[in-house]
């Protein structure tokens, strides 16, 4: 006989436990002996109770003022919930022996003082029935509430027995993995409970990947935009004779081109796993980048005032109108957002932060900017370069209209201006990923708006009427202006 557990001494106290809480029935052949049952599926809570047993048998055996010169044993008995095994094991404590005999007659000398069990009322009225003709003590594991599963606590009901409970559902980020759980276990920062809240599972992580729509979307855009700065540069290249591309500074526009292809592409510096260097480097290419495209800007707008200024009569401006001015004022700007990011970088840097607040059970994986400060005088700067530019453009849009193009940097720079003023408010009401996303779409808003506003008038006008590309029409055009 199998499942049984038993310590002699002068009192017995015997109990009968459920430790396995499923088994395999093997249909009795009625010509042999039955075979016992296969007991598997280990239960903890019978399991504890047995325990409690045996530790108090052994704590009173050691204390000798208890029960002076008696000695407490035991016999355990596992049922594994079947009624066959019960009854096997409750003839086995009151014969003393393991092979049962029939019209077998207990022993009124027995050691037993009596028996725990079962926990099933089943089970426990089958064992009353026999014990009771012997007059046997029957303990029962009474109780007024059903067995918590896991997942669940017990929360005990004020001005009731301990055996009235309530099961009340883990919280939130903690788990119980055993029936009847006292408390509930709260998972470690980077799991999260499952939904059955009896494990802790690793949590979701989000970011703005290249994997989701979103980030393919984005990427793709920005990759089939960038390609548009470099067509208009070749077609620069092939009209470079032509009266609409040297009127308007052709090294400069060139410049001012391959800055917008960098703009479209800085952007995928924000799509992929957040990592130390990406961090790092995103928001710095990004403001040097725009730096160089709005200070362009800036230096074309400013030749355009000084070009006009200098023709009139008496005028000391005519040494300001050579190229190497413009350039002087892209350099003066371009040192001066480098010197903000030098700062910030050497102070302050941005880092890759972890947010386990935002969204429960799911780690955000941002770029935290390190000093505030820092990323909004960057994005102050080119609001100024921005802003500049748009006054001074606006105040010679009434210049010659043929060689004029401060109304088309007006326009972009009023564009300009009003999505990077939107990202404001947009970027602290977003958050995660869409955060990301958000300075990615002013990114490209902004970049296509100088693309549109500067270069497609001329892109038309060299392309689609060829007749209004030259000299003539254009000294004609101005002359009536």
């Amino acid at each position: 006989m199998s499942g049984f557990l038993s310590q002699p001494g002068d009192i017995i106290i015997g109990g009968t436990f459920v430790i396995h809480v499923n088994r395999n029935y093997i249909q009795p052949l009625f010509t042999t002996n039955p075979t016992d049952l296969q007991c598997h599926t280990f239960g903890s809570e019978s399991y504890q109770g047995m325990h409690a047993l045996m530790f108090a048998v052994q704590e009173i055996n050691k204390n000798p003022e208890l029960l002076p010169n008696i000695t407490l044993g035991f016999q355990i008995f596992d049922t594994c919930t079947a009624m066959r095994r019960t009854a096997q094991g409750m003839f086995w404590m009151l014969s003393g022996r393991q092979e049962l005999t029939p019209n077998y007659h207990c022993n009124r000398e027995s050691h037993l003082a009596g028996i725990i069990g079962d926990s099933a009322s089943t089970r426990a009225i089958l064992m009353a029935q026999i014990l009771g003709l012997q007059h046997y003590p029957q303990i029962p594991l009474s109780r007024c509430s059903e067995s918590c599963p896991v997942g669940f606590t017990k929360l005990t009901l004020p001005g009731k027995p301990i055996c009235c409970f309530q099961c009340v559902r883990c919280p939130q980020g903690q788990i119980s993995n055993q029936t009847d759980a006292v408390m509930c276990e709260q998972c470690l920062w980077d799991t999260w409970s499952s939904f059955q809240q009896d494990k802790c599972i690793p949590k979701a992580i989000d970011f703005l990947s290249y994997e989701e729509l979103l980030g393919l979307s984005l990427a793709a855009i920005s990759i089939s935009s960038s390609v548009v700065p470099l067509c208009i540069v070749s077609i620069f290249m092939c009209h470079k004779t032509t009266p609409v591309v040297r009127a308007n500074n052709y090294s400069l526009s060139c410049l001012l081109l391959l800055s917008l292809f960098l703009c479209f592409l800085c952007s995928l510096g924000f799509i992929g796993y957040p990592q130390s260097e990406m961090c790092l480097l995103r928001q710095v290419a990004f403001g040097m980048v725009f730096s160089l495209c709005i200070s362009s800007v800036l230096a074309k707008t400013i030749t355009v005032v000084i070009a006009f200024t200098a023709i009139q009569p008496g005028s000391r401006l005519k040494r300001w109108t050579s190229v190497k001015v413009s350039y002087c004022v892209v350099v003066f700007c371009m040192c001066i957002q480098l010197s903000v990011c030098i700062v910030w970088l050497s102070f302050s840097p941005p880092f890759p932060e972890y947010d386990i607040i935002t969204q429960p059970g799911v780690i955000i994986i941002n770029c935290n900017e390190g000093s505030p400060i820092a990323f909004w005088c960057m994005l102050g700067f080119l609001g100024i370069l921005a802003s500049i530019s748009f006054i001074v453009a606006f105040l010679a849009r009434r210049l010659p209209d043929s060689f004029n193009e401060a109304k088309f940097i007006t326009f972009s720079m009023l564009a300009f201006l009003t999505v990077w003023i939107s990202f404001i408010p947009a970027y602290f009401s977003a958050r995660g990923k869409y955060t990301v996303a958000m300075e990615i779409f002013a990114i490209l808003s902004s970049t296509w708006a100088m693309v549109a506003c500067i270069f497609m008038p001329k892109c038309y006008i060299i392309l689609l009427t060829p007749d209004m590309n030259s000299r003539e029409l254009l000294m004609r055009r101005g002359r009536a202006q």
